[in-house]
């Protein structure tokens, strides 16, 4: 029985199309600055998105780090929402290697940080304090978009406090999209993004960091310690530009699929769909039937993140067509809450 997937975005597989892109790619050594796949994606996603450079590396965690790692020295602190992902989700690597202290800030039901409350919690210049040096922000955020003017208003507020700007563009694809905007106006104000390939545009492996020359350069080295120097990598940069040409546009099959999944799952009694964002689809069910539910699904073909966040997740992605948003609604619906 083949398995429909629903447990995030990262585990489509590559397509045919894009093995090939893969096995045809130039490479060469990315450590000495000569795999020219490599160079050629960062060269494009820093002109596309509107930097001077980029760094791609393994992974999404690791942009992040290392970008915080850039902005920041030890001893120096970055704000950041209460539930952000650079702050709950990756293993504490900002204070663990960094020693950078994160001043979390509890969240809008959009994602966005109350800005009143992120300039109160700059500290003064006092040895007593930690020295606020960023604000990291996140978009999207469990599948949710900031409202786009808000952007804008936390650019002027990090300006006028000495504050960099960081975001958290894991899905920023997805957020381009649901905007309708190009992803360059997404990313526009911010002095650092990270954006990842392997989610929805479905690479195999790999995000790119963007920002300044100066501040690449200062992840470059960041990169390296934290062990992400990789050689012949071109294979994997290739794999990103085929998801760049051929798999961002089709996002939006993947945010009209979780629409469909959302409005099927509305259906059934016993279970509460509590939101619905681009890709991604939240909902309740009564918690002592959560265990019958995850064995009930997994005979059925489909495997669910149960007990990971306080909601079930469903998320749509390159391997959900409609026939799997069908499978998945029946297989609810033959279950009794």
């Amino acid at each position: 029985m083949e398995t429909i997937d629903l447990r995030s975005d990262t585990v489509t597989q590559p397509t045919d199309a894009m093995r090939e892109a893969m096995l045809r790619a130039p490479v060469g050594d990315d450590v000495y600055g000569e795999d020219p796949t490599v160079n050629a994606l960062q060269e494009r996603l820093a002109g596309e998105l509107g930097f001077a450079a980029a760094l791609f590396v393994p992974t999404g965690t690791q942009s992040n780090l290392i970008g915080l790692m850039a902005h920041c020295e030890r001893g120096d602190e970055y704000i950041v929402g209460a539930d952000a992902h650079t702050y709950r989700f990756e293993g504490g690597g900002a204070a663990v290697l960094g020693s950078i202290q994160p001043q979390p800030i509890p969240q809008d039901a959009d994602g966005s940080l109350p800005l009143d409350k992120v300039e109160a919690a700059i500290k003064p210049v006092d040895p007593h304090f930690a020295r606020s040096r960023l604000l990291a922000l996140e978009n999207t955020w469990h599948g949710r978009t900031l409202e786009f003017g808000y952007m804008a208003k936390a650019r002027e507020l990090a300006t006028r406090r000495g504050l960099g700007l960081h975001l958290d563009g894991a899905r920023l694809y997805n957020a381009a999209i649901a905007y309708g905007r190009p992803a360059r106006e997404v990313a526009a104000g911010f002095d650092s993004v990270s954006v990842c390939l392997s989610k929805g545009l479905g690479a195999p492996v790999g995000s790119v960091l963007l920002g300044s020359s100066p501040f690449i350069e200062r992840a470059r080295r960041w990169k390296k310690v934290t062990g992400g120097g990789w050689r012949q990598a071109g294979m994997l940069a290739a794999a990103a530009m085929h998801a760049l040409d051929h798999h961002v546009e089709r996002l939006a099959d993947d945010h009209a699929r979780a629409s469909r999944l959302a409005e099927g799952l509305r259906r059934i009694d016993g279970l509460n769909v509590t939101a619905c964002h681009t890709n991604m689809v939240f909902l309740d069910a009564p918690a002592a039937r959560l265990k019958d539910l995850a064995a009930h699904m997994t005979k059925a073909g489909v495997r669910l993140s149960i007990g990971y966040l306080p909601s079930i997740r469903l998320v749509t992605h390159l391997d959900i067509d409609d026939a799997a948003v069908e499978k998945t609604i029946a297989a609810f619906s033959s279950f009794s809450f």
